[in-house]
């Protein structure tokens, strides 16, 4: 099996160890072993979830070479700090593991970059690219041709039309949709249920139906 540390101990980190767990239900023979959570909340330090122990600081993850990682981290008010804050880890790369809930739909012409989670019933199509360290929560809608950038959060039920590009650490709100053929900027948020029909600036807050800006992240 391969061995896995999740980094955050709560939200989205949770949900991917529920993932896991599915995974491992499904197969032939368990394909994960999760050795277990690092957080930086000592109240949480050998306390379990799900089953899998929170082991101690996010620093710990140097004890831990053996092991893949993967991360939830990443919320509205912090997205655009994904890749600064997984990077402060030093992690290769190539340690971060891609993690499919097998009731997704993935095109075989599709690409998943590493440290890449897709969680329950989501369907990605024809030629479609994700990045590394995306998030795809469940029964969202990547279309054909479309384009994500690394440490991308896309929440539950988005829908993407064909040939969109999104931007790297964006944060893509529950049910929003985007047209396509359009632009996402890199850190640039989509508020819950927006409707995005015009190409959206780099580092701007869209909300609405159709989406206007709302403001400039202060990066």
């Amino acid at each position: 099996m391969r061995k896995v540390i999740i980094l955050g101990a709560s939200g989205g980190c949770v949900d991917i160890l529920d993932t896991i767990l599915d995974i491992n239900f499904s197969a032939s023979e368990p394909e994960f072993d999760v050795v277990g959570f690092l957080d930086d909340r000592e109240e949480l330090w050998g306390s379990r979830i799900l089953g899998a122990k929170v082991l101690g600081p996010f620093a710990a993850i140097s004890n831990y070479d053996d092991c893949e990682v993967v991360t939830g981290i990443g919320s509205p008010y912090n997205y655009w700090r994904r890749e600064a804050i997984i990077g402060a880890y030093n992690i290769p790369p190539e340690r971060f593991a891609c993690v499919v809930h097998p009731s997704a739909s993935i095109s075989t012409s599709a690409s998943i970059g590493l440290g890449t989670v897709i969680h329950q019933n989501v369907v990605i199509t024809t030629g479609a690219k994700l990045g590394a360290n995306v998030l795809v929560l469940p029964n969202s809608v990547i279309s054909h041709g479309s384009g994500i950038g690394d440490f991308t959060i896309i929440n539950a039920g988005v829908c993407l039309g064909g040939d969109v590009s999104i931007g790297r650490c964006c944060y893509l709100g529950a049910r929003s949709a985007v047209r396509q053929d359009i632009g996402v900027g890199d850190n640039s948020q989509l508020g819950m249920g927006s409707v995005v029909i015009e190409d959206v600036p780099h580092g701007t807050v869209v909300v609405g139906n159709p989406a206007k800006i709302l403001r400039e992240i202060d990066l």
